[in-house]
């Protein structure tokens, strides 16, 4: 439930009930009490909507004004990307970052790549071994066990949300350059990751 926003004649009202009663506090519109209350009444109105923004800032998912601060606690930009270019890019980013507990399971990868909008698969390898390999996979050397790649479409589209994008932005963005930068930040550093597109 949203929370609510008051206007100025709800103050106005709010503070002309707080006042005592009796003939030294008039409440008509005229007077000099109710026009002093009136020119404060639209501060009050707009300090607590801009109380409400602050809430709605505070969750990552849908902040705007404090995306700046959520992005300098969690160490970005991403030194090798730079900024996104779209907010919805940069909240995504920044969601990544905070729900990522990390793990080096397939199922871990794909849940960081599904928290910056991509869908994919991860395939692991091994060398060629006598009784649990068969015919026709490939024959490789020891480095295979310490191997793994990334499948994804070769372009994934963001494209504009409602609500989520910023005024300006464009309707569509893509490329696996986040994707990439992002899953290899997250992989362990003796792995090999290979990114391969369809």
């Amino acid at each position: 439930m949203p929370a609510p926003n008051y206007s100025a004649a709800d103050y106005l009202a709010a503070m002309q009930n707080l006042l005592p009663q009796g003939k030294a506090w008039p409440r008509e519109p005229g007077a000099a009490q109710t026009q002093a209350l009136s020119g404060l009444a639209p501060v009050y109105a707009r300090q607590h909507a801009r109380a409400n923004n602050l809430l709605a800032d505070t969750f990552p998912a849908t902040a705007y004004e404090l995306l700046p601060e959520w992005e300098s606690t969690l160490g970005l930009p991403d030194p090798v990307l730079g900024m996104a270019s779209t907010v919805q890019g940069r909240r995504q980013q920044v969601v990544a970052k905070l729900t990522a507990v990390g793990g080096q399971s397939a199922a871990y990868y794909q849940a960081l790549a599904a928290a910056l909008g991509y869908s994919i698969t991860v395939t692991n390898y091994a060398p060629f071994r006598c009784g649990q390999s068969s015919a026709g996979q490939p024959v490789g050397s020891q480095d295979w066990c310490h191997t793994w790649s990334v499948n994804s479409a070769l372009n994934t589209i963001i494209r504009f949300s409602a609500g989520q994008s910023g005024a300006g932005e464009p309707l569509a963005s893509w490329g696996n350059a986040p994707l990439q930068s992002q899953i290899q930040a997250a992989a362990p550093a003796h792995t090999v990751v290979q990114f391969h597109y369809s």
